[in-house]
């Protein structure tokens, strides 16, 4: 796989252009431009099982908020498309079942309602 490739078909999926980027880089190493990014980022590495190759850390940030981050499975990587949540329109007072599901996976129907 191709870092650089890889990273523009994953701005084109997410409707993303190179002027939405604000900063590429990670907390630990300090940021960089898309043009520094890309004469490092055209490069193949191997993104099947074993061990990860590119920085864990590695981050784009867009100037909306939200952001691609690097994903890893047992040494398999890609990118992840991560934007804040949206504040939902309903507010509700939740109740400890709400939050301490006792094994149910998600909320739980019901609750109060303001």
């Amino acid at each position: 796989m191709n870092l650089l490739e890889e990273t523009l078909e994953v701005l084109k999926k997410y409707g993303k252009e190179i002027q939405d980027i604000d900063w590429i880089g990670s907390p630990s190493f300090g940021w960089f431009t898309w043009e520094d990014f890309m004469a490092v980022a055209d490069e193949e590495y191997d993104n099947s099982y074993g061990a990860q190759e590119v920085a864990s850390d590695l981050v784009i940030v867009f100037k909306d908020g939200s952001w691609l981050e690097r994903a890893e499975y047992d040494g398999s990587e890609w990118w992840e498309y991560k934007q804040l949540p949206k504040k939902p329109e309903k507010q509700r007072k939740p109740e400890k079942e709400d939050i301490f599901s006792g094994g149910v996976l998600g909320w739980r129907e019901g609750g109060d309602e303001e």
